[in-house]
């Protein structure tokens, strides 16, 4: 009997973690607008290059967009832009917002 009740426990959390997995990265976009040297970014989620400098990179979403020093949201992360802020930036390449 306490067999049954581990394999079945054991079955469901796997249940759990599988779906979990297979949720699509697109149901969690921040919510508002993220804007990378003038370009508006509506619910944005993924990586977003910055073209030129200087550059600025203004986060009016509810989420954490992280500043990289490489192309493709490469490198190490340069600075965090919090939700209401803007950073100013003469050497990152790219922006990361999930």
């Amino acid at each position: 009997m306490m067999r049954r009740r581990m394999a079945v426990t054991l079955g469901a959390l796997t249940a759990a973690a599988t779906l979990t997995i297979a949720v699509p990265g697109s149901a969690y976009a921040a919510e508002g607008v993220l804007i990378v040297n003038g370009n508006e970014y509506g619910d944005p989620s993924g990586c977003y290059p910055v073209d030129w400098y200087p550059s600025s990179v203004a986060n009016h979403t509810d989420a954490i967009a992280e500043v990289h020093s490489g192309p493709d949201c490469s490198g190490p992360v340069e600075w965090l832009v919090f939700p209401g802020e803007t950073y100013y930036t003469e050497t990152a390449q790219s922006v990361f917002i999930l």
